[in-house]
């Protein structure tokens, strides 16, 4: 072995101690500062003259090295030649690398400042872990609740909403996709982002999460095949949560946890003991989708409740509001909401849900009251409004689907969403389906992913396709004119949510040259996954779902009023009560009638009149009209549709 160099050991030293940091640097640049000064003194103390001791010396030296402007006083040719040296020492090692240094430093902390690595001094704020597709419309919706977040301010006894985002990586890129996002904009400055992952106990302590009134935990995307799927993210981030808690003996925040898997809820609730609500991303995605190839045209009803934007929301108010009160007195005070029903306090803990409940229902102080209104300050009492006149609902029956012969679906495009897409289908008993799923991914893969989840194709005459609906050839063959309806998925396998609409969107206008050939055209519903891709396809004539506006719509819904989650199981899931389109010609209405007559004609059924559906657009491209005004003559022609919430 070859032995160390002196020098070698020396940089060694200097090594490990400048990569210490900004202080250390600084002590070594001081060390070598003081020994040119001491070197430089030495050289000219043996000339005598104004030196008089060795000290006057260095300091002369000293000055030389720290101040250019002293070069002109010396005396000499040796002192001048010093000096000079000095000078040029000076203008390398005091100011070179002392500035850059110094500077490097500055811009270290401003980056550290950048990244959010600082604590946030923040109790009762809302914490978002993770930055994903949903975060941006899910930060919006937040921001546009007001009435909703003005109640969930009052019930955390704090005045101003606070927003942290906790991402793997904060940068300036985030900051500007804020600023650009509608319903965000200007209100960018109120979101408040800090680096870390959900996992770590220094990240959770950075955004104050057992300090939060809710905690928001979104499914973080993942690539296909992987082990480490976007649901062990979540049970592990709350699983850090409660760990840590216990660490500090402190009380557990609420949480709204997303899973992609319902089968995950067990583990959820034993990962984290505290107040959980658990949304499950991809079921409720799916279930929207077999209850729109179940019913056309519903997605305008879905996007509308929703997403974010004009229209009308369901709202959950406290029993206090109300108490002692029918559901058919409590109508007439609220001439601008529509009264769905109450939730009943379980005897096990949670809520028993109670849609269409009978208008003689008297609303108990531990009841919560569901409503549809456009804003949340239209669900409250209006004293200057005048009273509606009283509709009286009896118990609402329950009519059995008459199934009209198989009901076939063209599922085009694989993505993990498809084996609880398949096994939606499977629980709507009464209906015939055969299912067709076709992607490029091989057989193989979809076998395992369809057998893992435990979906029986028997159950829907399911059948797993190896073909590229890219490819128009292959497209052609499917003849989709052939089915009932046909769902073009967003796949999961591409990079990015832009890539992987783009595929969709491009199928989709393969699509219809293909069915602009055919007499007959199925029922097209499109999911995208990037929520800027909304507006691309101008008029176009299938039906869209954009699965994290939707999911972000639920996530902050839930977290400002966590009863909500149970009413959405209740609408979305087959059994129960459901958002149904009628003709009108099955109700006795005459020629011409305003809302008000239409909800008590539809209330001798048992059901509760929620709008109507107009084959014809209006000039914004809508169809659906929810809630009109009372008084509003509503003039139906010929295939528009009344929308009800029924028990068939």
């Amino acid at each position: 072995m070859l032995p160390f160099r002196v020098v070698d050991r020396v940089k060694f030293i200097v090594e490990r101690q400048l990569v210490k940091g900004a202080g250390f640097q600084l002590l070594v640049v001081g060390v070598l500062i003081g020994l040119i000064s001491l070197i430089g003194g030495l050289l000219v103390v043996p000339q005598g003259g104004e030196f008089d001791d060795p000290g006057s010396a260095v300091w002369w030296a000293f000055l030389r090295l720290t101040d250019p402007g002293y070069l002109g006083d010396d005396v000499g040719t040796w002192q001048r030649l010093v000096s000079t040296l000095l000078t040029i020492s000076g203008y390398v090692v005091f100011m070179g690398t002392l500035v850059a240094i110094l500077t490097r430093w500055l811009i270290a902390k401003m980056a550290d400042l950048e990244r959010g690595l600082t604590p946030v001094p923040l109790k009762n704020h809302v914490v978002v872990l993770g930055w994903t597709s949903q975060t941006l419309p899910l930060l919006s919706e937040l921001l546009g609740s007001s009435g909703r977040m003005r109640r969930f301010l009052e019930r955390h006894d704090t005045q101003k909403l606070r927003l942290v985002v906790l991402a793997e990586e904060v940068s300036a890129a985030q900051l500007h996709e804020l600023r650009i996002e509608p319903g965000v904009g200007r209100r960018a400055r109120e979101v408040i982002l800090r680096s870390g992952s959900a996992i770590q106990p220094d990240a959770l302590h950075r955004v104050a999460c057992l300090d939060a009134a809710a905690v928001i935990v979104p499914s973080q995307v993942h690539s296909a095949g992987s082990l480490v799927t976007s649901d062990v993210e979540t049970v592990k981030a709350l699983l850090s949560i409660a760990a840590q808690a216990r660490h500090l003996n402190a009380p557990l925040p609420f949480v709204v946890a997303e899973i992609q898997d319902m089968r995950k809820l067990r583990v959820i609730e034993r990962a984290y003991p505290g107040a959980v609500e658990v949304v499950a991303g991809d079921v409720t995605i799916s279930r929207l989708m077999v209850q729109n190839a179940l019913h056309p045209d519903l997605s305008e009803v879905y996007n509308e409740l929703l997403t974010a934007g004009d229209g009308n929301e369901i709202f959950v108010r406290g029993g206090e509001t109300a108490e002692g009160l029918t559901l058919a007195e409590l109508a007439t005070q609220r001439p601008y909401a529509i009264v769905l029903g109450l939730l009943h306090p379980a005897a096990g803990g949670g809520w028993q849900v109670n849609l269409l409940a009978p208008s003689d229902t008297v609303v108990r102080h531990e009841d919560r009251v569901v409503l549809l209104a456009r804003d949340y300050r239209h669900t409250g009492a209006d004293p200057k409004a005048e009273p509606l006149a009283r509709v009286e609902r009896g118990n609402a029956r329950v009519l059995k689907h008459r199934t009209q012969g198989t009901h076939r679906v063209l599922v085009l495009g694989w993505n993990r969403k498809v084996p609880s897409l398949a096994a939606e289908f499977g629980s709507y008993g009464d209906w015939h389906f055969e299912l067709d799923m076709v992607s490029a991914t091989p057989l193989e893969e979809r076998q395992r992913e369809i057998a893992r989840y435990g979906v029986d194709l028997d159950k829907v005459n399911g059948r797993l396709l190896e073909a590229d609906y890219m490819v128009e050839e292959d497209l052609r063959k499917l003849d989709p004119a052939g089915y009932d309806t046909v769902m073009l998925l967003s796949s999961d396998r591409i990079g990015s949510g832009e890539e992987a609409d783009a595929r969709a969107m491009v199928g989709y206008l393969q699509l219809e040259d293909i069915l602009a050939e055919s007499l007959q055209r199925p029922q097209v519903i499109m999911e995208l996954s990037d929520p800027d891709n909304r507006n691309l396809l101008f008029g176009h004539k299938s039906e869209m779902l954009i699965s994290p506006m939707i999911l972000s719509h639920v996530l902050a819904q839930v977290a400002l009023r966590r009863e909500l989650r149970v009413v959405l199981d209740e609408l979305f899931t087959v059994g129960g009560a459901k958002i149904q389109f009628r003709d009108p010609r099955n109700y006795p209405l005459p020629a011409s009638f305003d809302f008000q007559l239409l909800e008590k004609v539809v209330a001798n059924r048992g059901e509760i009149a929620l709008g109507v559906f107009r084959v014809a657009a209006d000039e914004h491209g809508r169809h659906l009209q929810m809630n009109p005004r009372r008084t509003q003559l509503l003039d139906l022609k010929a295939e528009d549709r009344i929308v009800v919430l029924s028990l068939s």
